[in-house]
């Protein structure tokens, strides 16, 4: 799951949407430097993290990257999967998509204080460049493929991932449809947010 999959499968919550938002940034115990609700949300984080890559669903699809990617090829799914949440978004979701997205966008602005160094350093770009949105296209996805590439240690291959997503685009959506509902059933059960219901409880921009 990425950032779009990870904002969605927080609930309503403004602070544990921030927390799971960041969750990748705060390492070890310094979670509980935070405020209890952010605290929560980064825990969410740790435990999506989890859930999906022991999850023989998603080996199936890393295993469509693997040849190139090979630690990498669960970040590379990860991006995939938030593909086919943004573009099948109305089965998940009232709220239109580029609403949610611009919500989401504001709640981390409002708290911007609260995000680590590390993602204050991106954020700005970000911003500009309307990541969320990009999950939409598959062209998008390269985009964020090569983003990535050129600021964290992904492996450069995005055109081949790109190439294997078309190729096998039925099969890849085929694992997302099958998990993503488990995902967020373990969500809700664990942590007692709602998901799987309709956002009027979004928080207002």
């Amino acid at each position: 799951m990425n950032f779009l999959a990870h904002t969605y499968l927080s609930g309503c919550n403004e602070e544990i949407i921030v927390g799971n938002f960041m969750g990748d940034y705060v390492k070890g115990k310094d979670y509980q430097l935070f405020p209890e609700q952010v605290k929560k949300g980064i825990l969410i984080h740790r435990d999506i993290d989890s859930f999906t890559d022991m999850h023989q669903i998603t080996r199936i699809s890393k295993q469509r990257v693997a040849s190139r990617y090979h630690k990498y090829a669960g970040i590379v799914t990860d991006i995939f999967y938030d593909h086919f949440l943004a573009s099948l978004w109305e089965n998940y979701s009232t709220l239109p998509l580029s609403e949610f997205v611009n919500r989401t966008y504001d709640i981390l602005k409002r708290n911007y204080k609260v995000l680590p160094d590390a993602i204050k350093r991106w954020f700005p770009t970000f911003l500009e460049n309307n990541w969320m949105m990009a999950y939409t296209r598959v062209d998008g996805i390269e985009l964020v493929l090569e983003r990535m590439s050129a600021n964290t240690s992904l492996p450069d291959h995005s055109a081949f991932a790109v190439e294997v997503l078309r190729d096998q685009y039925s099969l890849f959506m085929d694992d997302f449809l099958q998990f993503f509902p488990l995902i967020i059933k373990f969500l809700e059960e664990k942590y007692e947010i709602e998901i799987s219901i309709q956002r009027d409880g979004y928080p207002e921009r």
